[in-house]
């Protein structure tokens, strides 16, 4: 966690039992608890009678019951996916096969295939029935969203506003419990920041993110991710200003508080901001900016 973020301290739920959250939005949580994950991935439903569903989850049998369950006697007609990680998008193939639905996406995954995992890694099998860019509007009964690119996390990163609550379901993009990992080259720190200034004008009053509660007053919320990532390349200048070189000396400074199993992680939000400063000429490396590379001033 990150020291200016209010994150929530917990989140009251039961694995499989449907949230009423709002006229339009219910959530059901899968049991994938995780360092990564939270509590679990937060599977959104939108609407009443012609419903959508919002990152179907992980392909846990279980959890897809419970979604069924969920919205027994209703019918799903859209199935929406804000990027392709493995606790986002692998049960969108069974809601479909049970429901009939579409999916909605931005494309494939990003990332290549046997490269450097972190969280949960890619779902390479996911292919959207309708490709969804940014601006583009989803229609249902009694609803509608607009799709918001917001590339960093993941180059295929969606989030969902719902124009009728001026909710926004921000995915992994701004998460409810902790900062968000960017890991390159899929990850793009460049692109994440982008994003992040991206959604400071809008008016969406509220976030539901995949991980985490809602996050109210979300301007402010996303103007403190902003400062959390300044802080860290300051952080960053300072520990090469303090002699370190290489980015596992970095990480033991800048993430002293943190687990050590969550250092590898750090390691590559450290890579993604390196790569960033030194596309600035903020900072030096010899050769091309890599996990094991020299960094310098």
């Amino acid at each position: 966690m990150a020291a200016g973020i209010p994150f929530v301290k917990d989140l009251e739920f039961e694995y499989g039992a449907v949230s009423e959250l709002s006229p339009l939005i219910r959530r059901v949580i899968a049991k994938n608890p995780s360092a990564f994950t939270f509590h679990g991935t937060g599977t959104y439903i939108i609407g009443r009678g012609k419903v959508a569903i919002v990152d179907p989850g992980p392909a846990i049998p279980a959890h897809v019951d419970a979604l069924m369950h969920a919205v027994d006697g209703e019918e799903v007609t859209h199935i929406l996916i804000t990027h392709t990680h493995m606790d986002h998008s692998p049960a969108a193939k069974s809601v479909k096969a049970k429901t009939g639905a579409k999916t909605y996406g931005f494309g494939p995954h990003g990332g290549r295939r046997g490269g450097v995992q972190v969280e949960e890694g890619g779902d390479y099998e996911f292919e959207p029935d309708v490709v969804t860019g940014d601006g583009d509007v989803i229609e249902g009964d009694g609803w509608s969203v607009e799709a918001v690119h917001t590339p960093g996390h993941t180059s295929n990163h969606l989030c969902f506003a719902l124009r009728e609550e001026k909710a926004l379901f921000s995915g992994d993009h701004v998460m409810g419990w902790s900062t968000t990992i960017v890991s390159p080259p899929d990850g793009d720190m460049t692109a994440y920041m982008a994003s992040l200034e991206k959604l400071l004008p809008r008016d969406d009053v509220r976030y539901w993110p995949t991980h985490g509660t809602c996050i109210e007053q979300p301007q402010a919320f996303v103007q403190a991710y902003i400062d959390h990532r300044h802080a860290r390349e300051s952080q960053i200048l300072e520990c090469l200003s303090g002699g370190a070189k290489k980015i596992p000396e970095m990480v033991e400074v800048m993430y002293a508080d943190v687990p050590k199993l969550l250092h590898g992680a750090a390691g590559r939000s450290v890579l993604a901001h390196l790569i960033h400063m030194t596309g600035e000429g903020r900072v030096k490396c010899d050769g091309e900016p890599t996990a094991d590379a020299v960094y310098h001033l």
